[in-house]
């Protein structure tokens, strides 16, 4: 957790405030999850741990084809995340007993990464999300530096091989570049939807 971090676990006590649903758009590239496959493939035999069967630019090509599809579903993901932090925020600046407390957009980008709540943690394992801890992380470092997605042909490989470790790292100074309140599952709970499902509900509560 960042240094500039305080908690309002005392002053917030155990009440609980229900924040606007986080509802994650589709963001699956047009060539669906074989692109990401053949990158994995394409790093194993690059590695020495398959043969290799083919040029190695091309397999250096499609490597570098799965990790920009990776970094354009975080850049997305990031979007929506930026997206509800923001909802979040504005609901606390208009709930009178949280205005003074400091609680701004990086209190809920940590509590998203750092303390989101159970039931969300596991619908995203349920989705096949091993580690939501870095996939929120690394999408809101991408989210954060890119106001468009660029295209292939303007990352630098440099870039696409070692983005994990760029997007962690703009994660963490994302969170540096102001104070703010940590805040916790204990006081804040929230709903974790994927679009489409979340308009099916709305869907039928309207007819209802």
């Amino acid at each position: 957790m960042p240094e500039k971090a305080a908690s309002a676990a005392v002053a917030l006590g155990e009440r609980t405030w229900e924040l606007p649903p986080l509802i994650l758009h589709p963001f699956s590239t047009q060539q669906g999850p074989g692109q990401l496959l053949e990158g994995s493939k394409a790093a194993l035999k690059l590695a020495g741990l398959l043969p290799v069967d083919e040029d190695r630019d091309e397999l250096r090509r499609k490597l570098l084809l799965s990790r920009y599809a990776e970094v354009r579903m975080l850049f997305f993901v990031g979007k929506d995340l930026l997206r509800w932090m923001g909802q979040c925020e504005d609901l606390v600046s208009r709930t009178g007993e949280l205005g003074g407390l400091g609680i701004r957009q990086q209190s809920f980008g940590a509590l998203l990464v750092y303390n989101a709540p159970k039931p969300v943690l596991e619908k995203l394992r349920q989705w096949g999300v091993a580690n939501p801890q870095s996939v929120f992380s690394r999408a809101l470092g991408i989210a954060c530096l890119l106001r468009e997605m660029p295209t292939f042909e303007h990352l630098a490989e440099g870039f696409l091989l070692s983005y994990h470790s760029f997007a962690d790292h703009i994660f963490v100074c994302a969170l540096h570049l102001t104070p703010f309140t940590e805040i916790t599952a204990a006081n804040f709970q929230f709903e974790l939807y994927a679009s489409g499902e979340y308009l099916r509900m709305l869907e039928k509560e309207w007819g209802e």
